[in-house]
């Protein structure tokens, strides 16, 4: 069977590995570099994580709303000029976690997705030759007290119903863990399980890499829609239109990120689909001791040891696709991360005129080697394609069997790739799947 993969991120990447079993060939549509910059891999905060099943719309949430809309430092804003367009959207995002029940709904579908997420990447980087850029050294989680952490209680409760399992680290048992962090910190919950990427755009590439050696082909194209004939059951899809021309195939899969809606709505499936706008920072050479990631109760990023150095990454902006850049996000994490680590604070953050992921000029900014050496050297903004009640599309398209969607993971791209993939390759065989379809299924919508 001809198939036709519209973008070659990680679920693209990923669903090529158990392609030779079924007799596939299959060609990647993408129009720029595999891992690249563009892409929500790229900059992502490199948690591969079982405990990531807690939505982002929870009861109350409606609550927060003014806020939002009001205080440009908070971890989620809403710009003005896009809330009549995404209304809808925020609607649909409130009546998600309007109720306990519905949530708890939402973390066993994504429970499914994740619950073995390090060990599938474990096997798929060996696969692709790069088995040490994923490091299974666990995901801690910080508070300042204990308070903070029962204010959270029903996210932990998701967590510990879906079979996430956590210890409690507080005193010298976590100073030992993280002996550079703050001493206003004085509870970690460690998930063991979890595990992250040290580098996630190039991992990205490396898993297309594998698969080109496997047989898949890639296109340097745009992806435009669909061609359909007529068949003797009704229309049959004949192939993907791109800007380099047609490619004939019998199924496609959308997989193209943000890019994923309007091509989904040519054929025939309107999904609603958000851009969380994510933003990162990168210490190259940062001056702390941090062998594992973590995330703090009261800033919502991930900081996490990478190939490139401490990347922060974390915000969510709500905000038109075409918008420029707010790099007072990327600003906010540079001083998050410096309020954590008190080595931090002699940096300065760059030029405002700095473009996303270049090299800050020192000469600039800081004079002395000190400061230097603790200011970011590259931040970065990206696309993360988000349903409004927080679950991917996965399935067949509800107009034309022959298409199958694969998009829309919000925060959880990189941990739920690997079973995404695999649901998408028993849909295309047609295998009846080890992971139940109907709570992603395109329909819902």
């Amino acid at each position: 069977t001809e198939v036709a993969v519209l973008g070659a991120g990680l679920v693209a990447a990923m669903k090529q590995l158990p392609l030779p079993r079924d007799a596939h060939r299959a060609t990647l549509i993408e129009p720029r570099e595999p891992g690249g910059e563009q892409a929500a891999s790229f900059g992502n905060g490199a948690w591969i994580s079982p405990a990531s099943v807690v939505p982002m719309s929870t009861p109350g949430l409606w609550k927060k709303l003014p806020s939002y809309l009001s205080d440009r430092s908070g971890p989620l804003v809403i710009r003005w000029a896009a809330l009549p367009g995404l209304l809808p959207w925020l609607l649909r995002f409130w009546w998600a976690g309007h109720s306990v029940p519905r949530v708890e709904a939402t973390a066993q579908a994504l429970s499914a997705l994740l619950r073995d997420a390090p060990e599938r990447h474990l096997r798929a980087a060996a696969l692709a030759g790069v088995a040490g850029w994923v490091v299974q050294r666990g995901l801690l989680y910080l508070y300042p007290d204990r308070a903070a952490f029962k204010a959270e209680a029903l996210a932990w409760r998701l967590r510990h119903d879906n079979g996430v399992r956590a210890q409690e680290l507080d005193g010298a048992a976590l100073r030992a863990l993280v002996p550079d962090v703050d001493a206003r910190y004085g509870l970690g919950l460690l998930v063991a399980a979890g595990a992250h990427c040290l580098d996630p755009g190039g991992y990205v590439a490396a898993l297309v890499r594998q698969a080109q050696t496997g047989g898949a082909r890639l296109l340097r194209a745009r992806a435009l829609g669909f061609a359909f004939e007529s068949g003797p059951v009704g229309q049959r899809l004949a192939s993907v239109r791109t800007d380099a021309g047609d490619v004939a195939c019998e199924r496609a899969v959308i997989c193209a990120g943000i890019a994923s809606a309007a091509l989904a709505r040519q054929a025939g499936d309107r999904i609603p689909l958000a851009s969380e706008r994510g933003y990162h920072v990168v210490w190259p050479d940062a001056p702390v001791q941090l062998g594992l990631p973590v995330m703090p109760s009261d800033g919502k990023m991930a900081l996490t040891p990478t190939r490139g150095g401490l990347r922060v990454a974390g915000q969510v902006e709500l905000a038109a696709v075409s918008a420029p850049p707010d790099w007072r996000r990327a600003d906010l994490l540079t001083r998050f991360a410096r309020q954590m680590f008190p080595a931090l604070r002699p940096g300065h953050w760059p030029d405002p005129g700095a473009t996303a992921a270049t090299p800050i000029n020192a000469e600039n900014h800081a004079a002395s080697a000190a400061a230097t050496a603790t200011a970011p050297a590259a931040r970065w903004m990206g696309h993360r394609p988000s349903t409004p009640d927080g679950l991917p599309v996965i399935g067949p398209s509800a107009h034309h069997p022959d298409i199958v969607h694969a998009f829309g993971h919000g925060h959880v791209g990189l941990a739920a790739a690997p079973a995404t993939a695999e649901l998408v390759s028993d849909l295309l065989a047609g295998r009846t799947p080890a992971i139940d379809p109907r709570p992603y299924r395109a329909s819902r919508f």
